[in-house]
């Protein structure tokens, strides 16, 4: 394995340390390498980047929880508040909560109570008290303990009256933390692909005769199921997502292999992505980005491997039906036998409007399976007949901790899978990865339900059967299952090769390593590399469906550059090719049905549409359309944000095939299929019409440069925000969105990183924050990266001990 950097020679001079290094050929084994400074040390390089090194894991610990709180303290603090369930103590019950993916969903009080059940049950406790692999590996034990003391010693030379981010100056809610509070945030993002459908819904649920939503009239199957998928859609169309893109040695042009990893992660709140570099020298030399408070790199590279996680298309719940005793709604039937359900007070302090301090009681009620809910995304779920039980495969999940720990330091991508077969730590994840040997990774092995095909058929229930056959049929949206709870069989099953209970054995998890390319834009495995589709369970998504329009620009995109079919010079990924094709913004849904809608346009009769009881005039969209002819969401773009719009009124929350196209999908040609949109449907028409009106009433013109409308303020000043949504098929991913009263992202590119292997030598990267380092408006690197985004420019890594020390910016913190 190649190692730069970690032959170190550390001198001191006055308050600097400067650290200088020879480089390692990758001919040879590396040298025995020098010990690391005798104190944790932080180089700061441009736009706030800290390069750490220490000596050892707790050192590196020490060194990351340091910068990270220096960087963003208020929101961490806040992160801490709420695992530890004190939101309503300080900031009053009624306020909103962010427990999940999604911003504000929740209630403070809600939040607390769902977390309070998990700290009074000592969950997380329990767990950190495990062996690996299914507790923490003592290395992430050392440096969650350093990073406590990093953390602590920040919060103590500033003082909380002294911290310049007034989200939090002065609070008393900003204290010192503690390792527990370290593990339970760890834990709480790990399920967080569960909170936002179920927390209301847990947090809420009683017997009947005690809660308005058991009250709630009963639906049919079909009319359940359909309402939890149209839920779960819209909510998955406007969550996290992400691109990434291994390119292998058969697709680049100079080099072994290239690696995109393209998040489209929140803006805003805990997960936050956060970038640094992270050196023990002679054991671990990598750089990326992680969440905000985990002292690892989730998404990076070291010397031989670069990675990325896409949202996968698993859904880390699922929920078992259990028939009541209609005389007493707390007792259910199994295996024809009546057990009683649990119930658990849980009490939590809020915050009165006269400044007093009171508390809420709640009794909560579990079963075999898990908590008993009365909603998922909001659709409720009676209790009456049956009720409803949680089971979540991510509760007992720490060992994502040992996941990315190892991940770090992976030496090609047959060790990324080794790392993920043998801790089945991701969660709700795939992972695509390239190495300095050439290979293409993807693979989605993660923390799966143990439900195979044959057991979703014994056991799923009429509703259970019609919704996850129904969410087989849609790209990106999770078969969510409900089974019979009456038998105990169809609980998860344990497979004696499976990391944990109840997980699917994860050699039945696909992967595949090719050297042309492998990629995902959040659609399920199946189409990785359309040459080799893959096979797998059918609780982990659908195959033979149609792919999202961003999954087609995805493939295409590489497809078409690998042949050197796209318009720039040459065959195969560059560096600065690949960087181009990001920020290209192109529009599929443009490729695809732009000229449609301007024959559509020209063809409409004097130009003139009722829709909605309005008479619209839309004759002067046909020649803004018909003159956008990038197709690109580029800043500068005009006819842009009118398609954006009318896209949006014809899709209308449909699936992709739902639209008139007057070619199908076609399984044998999945990546160009469906397409030909029908300009002579009166839904073209009419949504043409429906886009005009929302412009024109919204006072934006219709050949408004997308700069226009599409940007974000960050002190006092708007930076013009390029890409566009999900549903348009551009890979630079942006959701806006009202936030604190203001238009931000709410989801998109956020930690983007772009890197290149070669034979020998150091990896060459690049990479961008888009939100920048700090969430302090009063920080230097609040919005730096930001417009380096909106410029469409990257930031050069420096990697090496010798680029990093070449920064005409260099500042260091010895932390002695």
């Amino acid at each position: 394995m190649a190692r730069w950097g970690f032959r170190a020679r550390l001198s001191t001079a006055a308050t600097a340390a400067v650290a200088v290094i020879s480089t390692v050929s990758a001919a040879g084994p590396p040298p025995a390498a020098a010990p690391g400074p005798a104190a944790p040390t932080i180089r700061y390089t441009e736009y706030g980047i800290p390069h750490i090194i220490a000596s050892d894991w707790e050192g590196l610990g020490t060194g990351y929880g340091y910068a990270a709180a220096k960087d963003n303290i208020c929101t961490l603090a806040r992160t801490y508040l709420m695992v530890d369930a004190r939101l309503s103590r300080y900031l009053g019950p009624d306020g909103k909560a962010s427990p999940g993916e999604h911003q504000d969903t929740t209630t403070n009080l809600n939040s607390d109570i769902y977390f309070q059940r998990i700290n009074d049950d000592r969950v997380v406790e329990r767990l950190v008290d495990q062996p690996a692999p299914n507790g923490p590996e003592p290395e992430v034990k050392e440096a969650i303990r350093g990073y406590v003391r990093g953390y602590n010693r920040y919060l103590a030379e500033t003082g909380a009256g002294n911290i310049t981010d007034p989200a939090c100056r002065g609070a008393a809610w900003v204290r010192p933390i503690t390792e527990m509070d370290v593990y339970r945030h760890a834990h709480a993002e790990i399920i967080m692909g569960t909170a936002d459908a179920l927390l209301d819904g847990e947090v809420n649920a009683a017997p009947p005769g005690a809660s308005v939503s058991a009250a709630a009239p009963a639906a049919s199957p079909e009319q359940t199921a359909e309402r939890i998928r149209e839920a779960m859609a819209a909510s998955r169309q406007s969550s996290m997502g992400s691109n990434a893109l291994a390119v292998g040695s058969q697709g680049v042009s100079g080099g072994t292999s290239m690696m995109l990893a393209n998040p489209h992660f929140p803006w805003q709140g805990k997960n936050r992505m956060w970038q640094s570099q992270l050196t023990i020298p002679g054991k671990i030399n990598v750089t990326g980005a992680s969440l905000l408070g985990f002292p690892a790199v989730n998404i990076g590279h070291n010397d031989d491997v670069a990675w990325s996680h896409t949202v996968a298309t698993v859904s880390p719940f699922g929920l078992f039906d259990v028939q009541v005793d209609p005389l007493n709604p707390t007792n259910y039937l199994v295996d024809g036998t009546w057990q009683k359900m649990t119930s658990q007070q849980v009490t939590v302090d809020v915050l009165n409007k006269d400044g007093s301090t009171g508390k809420v009681t709640r009794t909560l009620w579990a079963t075999r399976y898990g908590p008993i809910t009365t909603s998922v995304q909001g659709i409720p779920l009676p209790w009456v007949v049956s009720a409803h039980a949680v089971r979540d495969v991510n509760m007992d999940n720490l060992r994502a901790l040992n996941t990315w720990f190892r991940l770090d330091q992976a030496t090609d991508v047959r060790d990324v899978v080794n790392t993920l077969e043998t801790t089945q730590g991701v969660p709700f994840f795939n992972t695509i990865a390239s190495d300095r040997k050439g290979d293409a990774l993807y693979a989605d092995i993660q923390a799966t339900p143990n439900i195979t095909d044959e057991h979703a058929d014994s056991c799923l229930t009429a509703t259970g059967r019609l919704l996850f056959n129904q969410s087989l049929r849609l790209p990106n949206v999770p078969p969510v299952s409900i089974f019979d709870g009456k038998r105990s069989a169809c609980d998860w099953p344990d497979d004696p090769n499976a990391v944990a209970p109840g997980l699917l054995d994860p050699h039945k998890q696909p992967r595949l390593i090719r050297s042309d390319y492998a990629g995902n834009a959040n659609d399920s495995a199946w189409l990785a590399n359309p040459e080799q589709p893959l096979a797998f369970p059918r609780v982990m998504g659908d195959t033979a469906a149609p792919r999202s329009l961003r999954t087609q620009e995805l493939l295409l995109t590489a497809q078409n550059r690998i042949d050197g079919t796209d318009g720039l010079p040459g065959r195969g990924f560059t560096s600065s090719n690949m960087r181009q094709l990001l920020f290209a913004d192109n529009s599929r849904a443009a490729d695809l049905a732009l000229d449609a809608t301007v024959k559509a346009c020209r063809d409409t009769l004097f130009g003139l549409v009722v829709v909605d009881g309005n008479l619209v005039d839309i004759s002067g969209a046909c020649p803004v359309l018909a003159a956008w002819k990038s197709h690109k969401y580029t800043s500068d773009s005009r006819g842009s944000w009118l398609f954006e719009n009318f896209w949006a009124f014809l899709q209308n929350g449909q699936a992709i095939e739902k639209l008139p196209w007057r070619i199908a999908f076609d399984a044998k040609d999945p990546v160009h299929t469906p397409n030909s949109l029908d300009s002579g449907n009166s839904a073209v028409r009419d949504s043409l019409a429906r886009a005009v009106l929302s412009l024109r009433n919204a006072g934006i013109a219709l050949d408004a440069p997308l700069s226009a409308v599409q940007n974000v303020t960050r002190g006092g000043e708007k930076i013009p925000v390029h890409g566009s949504i999900h549903e348009l098929g551009v890979l630079n991913v942006v959701t806006p969105a009202m936030i604190d009263g203001k238009v931000d992202i709410a989801f998109g590119s956020s930690f983007i990183q772009q890197v290149r292997f070669t034979a020998e030598g150091p990896p060459e990267a690049y990479s961008l924050l888009a939100y920048s380092q700090s969430a302090d408006p009063n920080s230097p690197h609040y919005a730096d990266q930001t417009k380096l985004f909106s410029a469409g420019q990257w930031v050069t890594e420096r990697y090496t001990e010798e680029q990093i020390a070449a920064s005409p910016v260099l500042e260091v913190k010895v932390l002695s």
